[in-house]
């Protein structure tokens, strides 16, 4: 798929002189990077669902007191 991106002038530098010296086109190497991003992060379906609590009472967590009032309650 073609598409058009925006990249910092640095860092297409770097891509510029790296696909040259590997002689691999810059969208062969953009693509890895990606593909290595997308890898290492874990798929929604693959996280532990969360936990759920129940709530005791609405406390404003901007107003420390309560909070921490909240906080000591048993």
């Amino acid at each position: 798929m073609k598409t058009t991106l925006q990249i910092d002038d640095g860092v297409m530098r770097e891509l510029k002189m790296l696909a040259a010296r590997e002689g691999r086109t810059m969208s062969a190497l953009v693509e890895a990077a990606l593909r290595n991003l997308l890898d290492r992060r874990p798929a929604e379906r693959d996280l532990p669902p969360l936990p759920i609590m129940e709530a005791r009472e609405l406390v404003d967590v901007a107003d420390r007191d309560a909070l921490q009032r909240a906080m000591e309650e048993p």
